[in-house]
């Protein structure tokens, strides 16, 4: 060890390791953002050292503290961290490997194909990262649902089993999303007593200085939001971020929030405090120079000192392995139920006759499928204590409640309630239910389908990161008559299926509901869109049609001919039922007609090739599409000889009924498209 470095304390060292690994790795990609973790690697050091509840050995410990950088552009300030910690891999089985999460070889590989050190933090690539994060705002905007299941899981297995806390490392940037303030409102209002957020104040954008756009007190908002707020004057000062972390651990009432003062690219001679070191590389010269700020041999790449790696174990690594043998030994003496309880839920499976109860539906009832899937989840939820239903302020009209008694609402008073009242605060609805999912909770949050517009970029993260939230999106078509085409969605299914790993479902009848939630519930990294209507539909006559079962395959014949069809009418949702009428019509003239239900493209595409041959036969060529929805897409499915009787303008405020004839929406319509599409 050169002379420079053997003068360093301890934690000096430690901490320059980080900022160096980080330099080195990001000018060896040519690509990331070294600033950030040039600045925090102070923070990240006390706060894993002395505070963070984790063990490196066992990173999925169900009571460990979750770490959140939601400033996802510094990621290799966690690449770092989880690598000096040592912090081992978790395979997808959830056995732990034999290896590093993130190992030096992976830092070398920064943004590399393969690596586990993408640009980003992925949570489902690398152990560790409890978060998928990079868009900004949304760590922050999950954290807050895995506050929330935190205080849950305590209420319902005991603060012995579950109290840990959440940390979030938030920029600018992310306060300057509006889903940050959504996220902190309904912090704030819940008094979600186990969650910090850290604000890195460093006055720096891409574009330049705050000043250029973000001149409002930040303080105020949060002390508005009714949070507690602290300070960080130096982030070098270690003393100082304890202090203020100890205020966090004090804490029983309120969230907190804690500014932390830095200078982005902190060593940097000629970068610190400037754009420039936000999102490009230090390069050679000026890495040399930074270097010899800390202390460095400027010629040393990738160099971890003698002692660090021990430091790290001493801290963090012996503190977490004690803290997690005790909770083992809390967790063992809990009652045999309750344990078996944690088990399941944590393992992302379901108690043993969870669907004894799913309802069925009478032939011929009226029955809107939004009525259908509350009532089918009331009966689910007694069994699945860790089903969590939550709306954006549309509990009665998206039909999302559970029932008083099986319930309660979760809300400071009672942190065991079933029900979330998220208000109209669609992004941060979706995003909480991730943070929930990541927890090992089921949550099912609900708005209209038009305003899945405004949760779209969490609804895109529940798909990449595999986790099994259910979007319920009601009101799902021009059916929904007077409100008009501000409330109609049109584009919005095609827009939600092309979101790869999202399955889109819209069930047709109150039956094939059912069968939905028998599909959606042993799920384990899949979010699903369930897709609902407002106004009542009749439960098909399952005598005389198929059985609602083959939903589980994405698409079934429901009604068919004798002999080979030379038409196929294709629908999903309440279109359906128009395509059955005008099959009946068919039919009755002679037209050899089959009708396919179609509520899952996803589903129907992951079965094997004689399937969808067997529903969809490639020789008959004569199909007709109908969905009260935008045409995109449905030209994968009825040819360059098929129709398509679709939406291509926005919907327009009348009587369902009215809308429907205007439109083009019956089965004279359909009729009247296959006898031409026939010939005859």
């Amino acid at each position: 060890m050169t002379d420079s470095l053997a003068s360093q304390s301890p934690e000096q060292l430690a901490i320059n390791t980080i900022r160096t690994l980080s330099i080195d790795a990001i000018d060896k990609a040519n690509s990331g953002h070294p600033g950030t973790a040039m600045a925090l690697a102070p923070l990240a050091y006390k706060l894993w050292q002395d505070y963070l509840r984790y063990d490196p050995a066992d990173p999925h410990w169900p009571n460990r503290d979750r770490f959140v950088l939601s400033a996802g552009h510094a990621s290799m300030l966690i690449y770092s961290v989880l690598h000096l910690a040592g912090v081992k891999k978790v395979e997808h089985d959830g056995t732990i490997a034999d290896r590093l999460s993130v190992t030096l070889e992976d830092i070398e590989n920064f943004r590399q194909l393969g690596s586990s050190t993408p640009g980003h933090p992925e949570s489902h690539l690398t152990t560790g990262v409890e978060t998928t994060t990079g868009p900004l705002g949304q760590g922050v905007a999950t954290s807050v649902g895995m506050a929330i299941a935190g205080l849950w899981k305590g209420a319902a297995f005991g603060e012995e089993v579950f109290d840990y806390d959440v940390y979030t490392v938030c920029g600018d940037g992310d306060l300057m999303e509006g889903v940050s303030q959504e996220a902190a409102s309904l912090a704030g209002h819940q008094k979600l007593h186990n969650l910090c957020w850290i604000y890195d104040s460093n006055r720096i954008t891409i574009d330049g200085s705050t000043d250029l756009t973000f001149t409002e007190d930040v303080e105020e908002r949060f002390h508005a939001n009714g949070w507690a707020v602290h300070h960080i004057n130096d982030a070098n000062d270690l003393d100082e971020i304890g202090a203020a972390l100890d205020k966090f651990k004090a804490e029983k009432e309120r969230p907190t929030f804690i500014v932390i003062h830095s200078h982005i690219g902190y060593g940097s001679p000629n970068k610190v405090d400037t754009a420039d070191v936000h999102g490009n590389p230090l390069g050679a010269e000026e890495t040399k120079l930074t270097k010899e700020a800390y202390g460095w041999p400027v010629d040393a790449h990738f160099l971890i000192p003698d002692g660090v790696y021990e430091t790290w174990a001493d801290g963090v690594g012996k503190r977490g392995a004690e803290l997690n043998a005790a909770w083992k030994e809390r967790f063992a003496a809990a009652p045999a139920d309750r344990r078996e309880l944690v088990e399941t839920m944590l393992a992302g499976d379901l108690p043993s006759g969870w669907d004894a109860d799913i309802p069925s539906f009478e032939a011929g009832e009226q029955v809107a499928t939004r009525s259908a899937a509350q009532k089918t989840l009331q009966a689910i939820a007694p069994k699945v204590p860790w089903a969590i239903s939550g709306s954006a302020d549309l509990t009665g009209s998206a039909s999302s409640g559970l029932k008083e008694d099986v319930s309660g609402v979760f809300e400071p008073g009672n942190r065991s309630g079933h029900m979330l009242h998220l208000g109209v605060r669609e992004h941060e609805s979706a995003a909480s239910s991730n943070g929930m999912a990541l927890s090992g909770l089921r949550p099912f949050w609900s708005t209209y389908l038009i305003f899945s517009d405004y949760a779209r970029p969490a609804i895109r993260l529940s798909a990449l990161m595999e986790q099994p939230v259910v979007h319920w999106l009601t009101h799902d078509s021009i059916g929904l008559g007077e409100d008009g085409p501000t409330h109609q969605p049109v584009e919005q299914l095609a827009s939600l299926r092309a979101m790869p790993n999202l399955d889109v479902i819209r069930p047709a009848d109150a039956a094939e509901v059912a069968e939905a939630f028998k599909v959606i519930m042993p799920r384990k990294e899949h979010p699903t869109a369930l897709v609902l209507t407002r106004q009542k539909v009749p439960v098909i006559d399952r005598s005389k049609y198929a059985d609602a079962s083959g939903l589980a395959r994405g698409g079934y014949v429901i009604a068919d001919c004798d002999g080979e069809p030379e038409l196929i009418l294709i629908a999903t949702g309440s279109e359906v039922h128009i395509a059955l009428e005008a099959h009946e019509t068919l039919v009755v003239e002679g037209v050899r007609s089959r009708v396919v239900s179609l509520p899952s493209w996803h589903l129907f595409e992951s079965q094997d090739e004689g399937y969808r041959e067997s529903v969809l036969p490639a020789s008959v060529t004569k199909r007709i599409s109908i969905e009260q929805a935008s045409t995109f897409g449905w030209e994968r499915y009825v040819g360059e000889e098929g129709r398509i009787i679709g939406m291509t303008t926005f919907g327009a405020s009348a009587p369902f009924k009215d809308l429907q004839k205007h439109f083009g929406f019956t089965p004279d319509r359909v009729v009247e498209e296959a006898k031409d599409l026939l010939g005859g």
